[in-house]
């Protein structure tokens, strides 16, 4: 399957679930340490324009990273900033030209697409345990994201300038796979 319907229906998910925060509760804690539930749609909004940024060939620029804003209403903001995404990747010769991601480095189209995918379905979930609503990504996007998660440092070098997630959470190997994939990004099922 092409990377881009697999990212594409991550975002779907979870644009699904942002759909379902209401206004009164954007103040709310997420599993992500110190951000809040507008700050962690901010960082989604953000994540997409800087990923569309970078298959643009925007690179030196991490301020690219940070420049979403959700405004009074995060969904339509969430909805936009993802369509300026899929067109700046909607271009097959992007798939395997290098791409400067954030601080992170450079890793071809493809790879920034599985990275994104998994940051979409992580904080899907993460957005989800916040405002108490079941999440179900589909079986194919956790089995990619567990792939991908598995080769992203484990977060306990206090040296690396900034950690993608936290620290890898031990979780028995015949868990369920989303619940091995939130462990490798730092996150602690409710049922471990």
């Amino acid at each position: 399957m092409d990377i881009r319907e697999l990212d594409r229906r991550a975002v779907d998910t979870l644009g699904e679930v942002i759909a379902q925060v209401e206004a009164d509760r954007l103040h709310l804690p997420t599993p992500c340490a110190d951000w809040t539930l507008y700050g962690l749609i901010r960082h989604q909004v953000s994540e997409n324009l800087g990923f569309a940024a970078a298959a643009s060939g925007v690179t030196g620029d991490l301020g690219a990273w940070n420049r979403g804003e959700p405004g009074d209403d995060p969904y339509a903001a969430y909805l936009d900033s993802a369509e300026h995404m899929a067109k700046a990747f909607a271009d097959d010769a992007v798939l395997d030209r290098e791409l400067e991601i954030r601080e992170f480095g450079r890793f071809s189209g493809k790879s920034a697409l599985s990275m994104h995918m998994l940051d979409c379905v992580v904080h899907g979930w993460d957005i989800a345990q916040s405002i108490g609503v079941s999440y179900t990504p589909g079986a194919d996007l956790v089995e990619h994201a567990l792939v991908v998660a598995a080769f992203i440092p484990d977060g306990r070098d206090a040296d690396r300038p900034r950690r993608a997630f936290g620290p890898v959470v031990e979780i028995p190997g015949d868990s369920p796979a989303l619940d091995r994939l939130l462990g490798l990004v730092g996150r602690r099922p409710a049922a471990i």
